[in-house]
């Protein structure tokens, strides 16, 4: 396991442009073509808001043929978000990201 930037790594799992492709896995892995025709942005753009979380292991990509698979990493995304002093923040903030998104 890498380290990370705990702080970083918060800020970049509440930024908007990465928790609303959070909010697509929240529910099981899903192809990167699926999130390019979903949230009508690039394949690139995608791996770009995802790189350091993927660098990480908070998000998981696989080879599915010829398309990508990303999936969340409960455990590891439970783990920093239960033993951060702000959690009761966090969960609030991705609960109203969700159902603004949603």
């Amino acid at each position: 396991m890498s380290d990370f930037d705990k702080r970083k790594m918060l800020d970049i799992l509440v930024n908007p442009n990465v928790s609303e492709i959070l909010v697509e896995l929240e529910n099981g892995e899903k192809t990167l073509n699926y999130l390019t025709g979903k949230l009508q942005i690039s394949e690139n753009e995608i791996k770009d808001r995802l790189s350091y979380v993927i660098e990480h292991g908070f998000v998981l990509v696989k080879q599915d043929g010829k398309d990508a698979v990303f999936g969340v990493n409960i455990e590891k995304l439970n783990k920093i978000m239960e033993s951060d002093e702000n959690f009761d923040g966090v969960v609030n903030g991705l609960t109203e990201l969700d159902q603004f998104l949603n």
